[in-house]
């Protein structure tokens, strides 16, 4: 494990016209606002918390990176944050990039090192998908080092659109109605995960990584393998939403509105003691027998 703390804090940005100043500007003020909303709506962040910021080197976390610095300096409250990259030592992984990087901001950071590649290499075979392991192994290690430096949220980079496709997938390949949640209680029950991007679109943070350069680094496992479900998913929905914008943002407030006894599921409504008489568990107000209206 390498460690160090930057001393510099500086913000690149590419030389801009002023139309593209305007339309930065903007877009900044829309992530900061997005995820500053989904911070306080699920209390994600309060006093003295110390985020563990996960940053694979693709531009949805280095651009949760920047909002949450961004955010840090005008937040009510004090919060620590600590970058962390896991290098699972994948052949031709620019080690260099990620420290360069992160020198240049006023924020302590860790790159982890753990041949997670060489492991799923061995374990998956040739034109598999690699995903389900190499995330596994991924949030293993990332969850244990959390505990390591005293950090108790780990922040992770999905976005709006992460969540609406791992709904599809969860209902066409694992028949189960389930996303991810904004905030969650990790299995060990000793780490809380947070995502703070969940309000902000795909597009948003494409846009932010292309003004602000950020060094994309590729990924040689699931970011090469072009036959994933969730690749199908996502072309399902671009079209969808070529052909009705705004689609993909109506699916996501359906996942923050759900009417439990209009589903299927009698572990979140009794069904089998539903009565006529009764008062509607959703609602709340008595049923009415429109009979005798």
């Amino acid at each position: 494990m390498r460690a160090k703390s930057s001393t510099n804090g500086q913000d690149n940005v590419r030389e801009l016209s002023r139309k593209e100043k305007t339309e930065f500007n903007k877009l900044q003020k829309r992530l900061r606002r997005n995820v500053g909303n989904a911070i306080v709506d699920y209390n994600m962040i309060e006093e003295g918390d110390k985020v563990m910021v996960c940053l694979s080197g693709g531009k949805d976390s280095y651009g949760m990176l920047d909002v949450l610095l961004s955010l840090q300096q005008a937040a009510p409250i004090s919060f620590e944050l600590v970058a962390v990259n896991l290098d699972q030592k994948q052949p031709g992984f620019p080690e260099g990039v990620l420290p360069a990087f992160l020198e240049g901001l006023n924020v302590p950071y860790h790159i982890l090192e753990k041949d997670t590649y060489s492991i799923v290499k061995e374990v998956i075979p040739e034109g598999k998908t690699t995903c389900g392991l190499c995330s596994r192994l991924r949030r293993g290690n990332l969850y244990g080092f959390a505990q390591q430096i005293g950090a108790n949220k780990i922040a992770l980079g999905h976005h709006r659109d992460d969540i609406v496709e791992t709904l599809f997938l969860n209902m066409f390949f694992g028949g189960k109605l389930k996303a991810m949640p904004p905030k969650l209680l990790a299995d060990d029950k000793k780490n809380v995960v947070i995502r703070p991007l969940a309000y902000c679109k795909e597009k948003d943070l494409a846009r932010l990584a292309e003004y602000k350069e950020f060094p994309i680094i590729p990924c040689n496992l699931c970011g090469s393998q072009e036959n994933l479900q969730r690749v199908q998913i996502k072309n399902m929905l671009t079209q969808w939403e070529r052909e009705y914008p705004g689609r993909t943002e109506t699916i996501f407030r359906s996942i923050c509105n759900v009417s439990p006894s209009q589903l299927a599921d009698g572990a979140l409504f009794d069904f089998n003691s539903l009565r006529a008489d009764q008062v509607d568990q959703d609602l709340h107000i008595p049923v009415v027998n429109v009979v005798n209206l």
